[in-house]
């Protein structure tokens, strides 16, 4: 009778376990309900702590940063739009080229435009950032597709 109880308990406390799954993040992070300005000023006050920006430097970079911030605001804007009115629909290999080609393109001049702003050693600092939050990111997501 022990055992059938003790049974019964992990069988409920793994269906539980089971049940657990919030689906998929994307799109329910704190950032989503901030405006592209909060964004924008967020990042900026970050680079401003990491690399010891100018006030000129400051300006600019949040200009840029309120410029990506902006798009990106956009971009979930419209897939949220078009996720809830059904419209969504998975792209083409065709299009999924074109949407990676554009965001490359945008990463581009963003870095061209930091380049600008920057010294050489703040520069080479930024890259770094970009660096380790890109794979770690990728970690990130690898281990929430592992669980999820």
């Amino acid at each position: 009778m022990k055992r059938l109880a003790v049974l019964l308990v992990l069988l409920t406390t793994l269906g539980a376990l089971g049940q657990r799954n919030e689906g998929h993040r994307m799109g329910k992070g704190p950032s989503r309900d901030m405006t592209p300005e909060q964004m924008a000023t967020l990042q900026t006050k970050r680079l401003i702590l990491a690399l010891d920006l100018t006030q000129t430097q400051q300006d600019q970079v949040m200009e840029l940063n309120l410029e990506e911030a902006e798009h990106r605001k956009a971009h979930w804007e419209e897939m949220k739009a078009k996720k809830e009115s059904g419209a969504w629909k998975n792209p083409t290999p065709e299009q999924r080229f074109e949407m990676e080609n554009a965001r490359l393109d945008r990463q581009i001049v963003h870095q061209q435009r930091m380049k600008q702003v920057l010294t050489e050693d703040q520069y080479n600092t930024w890259k770094k950032m970009r660096l380790h939050k890109s794979v770690h990111g990728k970690k990130k997501m690898q281990e929430s597709e592992r669980r999820g």
